[in-house]
């Protein structure tokens, strides 16, 4: 049964008044003026902000076929394929069976950073984009750079949307692999997909791929690869000048309805291990984390389960478990 954990947003409405008078005889100017004494002094603007700590729900679905491997789940639900081998240990990935049970993990705490623009946790190979007016945020799977040509970490903003980009390989590509053009037209072949959201960072880019089964994977040069229909909401709504931060938090914590939970996504050497060691995490226990569950636990940090906490940290499924006796 799927759990619902979507957040009320609140909301609080303001009203702005702005009078002015240019050029009018002096009687009427003086009638103007103790009308407007009379009136309320404008309410200062407000930045409206989503305040709820986590969005979306757990889902499981069941296998159609004892064929139905996870990469093919995973591009069936849009999920990120290492993050579906994270949620469901012990399913081979491969041979999972028919009618087997797989969790969906499509249920976020959100990062605890800032919530403005583009949020790139590239610890849990996630997209978030949080709109200006305050609403819901949307969130997506997304591919990252692989070891060596990693995503980079830091601030810049949306610079430039192409809708049907050429793509030019880098003199490096094109040195590993000398058959490689010197431009890709648009079109089903090119590794951007349909469209691109150009960074202030030189050479990167969030796009669209050719080839899907990357995404939640390490396997990029760096850029940011998205679902085609993801990459195309992102174009439609994401305007130019958005602010995007990219940052690396795999261990995320947050009061939900009086529990406090923990979700920890395997960080990126886990990843690689979970999907070409079947599954052998060698543990790894961020450094000052434990310190960082008491602060936010608060007053109730006598109330955690620490046994339950070594576990959430160790399996790294990356599913949100309830860490309070």
């Amino acid at each position: 049964m799927a759990l619902n954990y979507r957040s009320i947003l609140k909301t609080q409405g303001f009203a702005l008044l702005f009078v002015a008078l240019l050029c009018v005889p002096s009687t009427m100017a003086l009638a103007a003026k103790a009308k407007a004494k009379a009136m309320p002094a404008p309410a200062p603007a407000q930045t409206h902000h989503f305040d709820a700590p986590a969005i979306g729900e757990l889902r499981t679905v069941t296998t159609e076929s004892k064929k139905d491997t996870l990469i093919d789940m995973a591009a069936r639900y849009q999920i990120g394929y290492a993050q579906l081998l994270a949620a469901n240990p012990g399913v081979d990935p491969f041979l999972p069976g028919a009618n087997r049970k797989i969790i969906l993990p499509e249920w976020h705490i959100l990062p605890g950073t800032a919530r403005e623009g583009i949020l790139l946790n590239t610890a849990e190979l996630r997209l978030y984009y949080f709109p200006p007016d305050g609403s819901e945020p949307r969130t997506f799977p997304i591919g990252i750079g692989r070891e060596g040509l990693t995503t980079p970490l830091g601030t810049t903003t949306i610079v430039n949307k192409v809708d049907g980009p050429s793509w030019r390989p880098t003199p490096r590509m094109r040195l590993e692999n000398p058959k490689l053009p010197e431009v890709v037209p648009p079109g089903p072949e090119n590794p951007l997909g349909a469209y691109a959201l150009y960074l202030g960072w030189p050479s990167y880019r969030i796009h669209g791929t050719d080839h899907e089964k990357a995404i939640g994977r390490r396997a990029s040069s760096g850029c940011i690869r998205m679902y085609k229909a993801d990459i195309t909401w992102m174009y439609e709504n994401v305007p130019v000048g958005t602010k995007v931060t990219s940052i690396a938090e795999p261990v995320k914590m947050a009061w939900i309805d009086d529990k406090f939970y923990l979700e920890a996504e395997p960080n990126d050497a886990q990843i690689d291990e979970i999907e070409y060691k079947n599954r052998q995490i060698t543990v790894d226990i961020p450094d000052g984390i434990i310190g960082k569950i008491r602060q936010k636990a608060g007053e109730h940090a006598n109330k955690v389960d620490w046994a339950k906490v070594r576990q959430v940290l160790v399996q790294r499924t990356g599913i949100p478990t309830v860490i309070t006796e």
